[in-house]
């Protein structure tokens, strides 16, 4: 694979040197192309912004940033008809099925269990 989609828990782990931040930059590393819904930028700001602390944010530099033309209805239907998850993570999946209709075709990158197991049902290589 070439590309994958991150969501935000892969990020926060990377900033706050999380137990598994090694092996997902490792991981992250091998692709080409990191996706992301600009609620990952959010979602990251306000972390920083809650901790009060400064780190740098020269990895989000590398990430194409997926800017949906419509609204993601079908998109957050069908991942809640493959398994209930909170709304930005919701989002977040629906935004890598707006990207990659075909969700063989990419990589979602997560750490949170419910999301991965969604994103699995769905059809995403986890």
């Amino acid at each position: 694979m070439s590309a994958a989609y991150v969501d935000s828990s892969v990020v926060l782990a990377h900033l706050f040197g999380q137990h598994a931040e090694a092996e997902l930059r490792s991981r992250a590393s091998a692709f080409r192309t990191l996706y992301a819904a600009t609620l990952l930028e959010a979602e990251v700001l306000s972390a920083i912004a809650r901790e009060r602390i400064a780190r740098d944010l020269v990895m989000l530099n590398g990430i194409r940033w997926v800017l949906p033309v419509r609204a993601l209805r079908p998109e957050i239907e069908r991942v809640l008809a493959a398994g209930y998850v909170r709304g930005a993570d919701c989002l977040h999946l629906a935004t890598a099925l707006y990207l990659a209709p075909d969700p063989a075709e990419l990589t979602f990158l997560t750490l949170d269990e419910r999301q991965q197991s969604v994103a699995q049902a769905l059809g995403f290589v986890v």
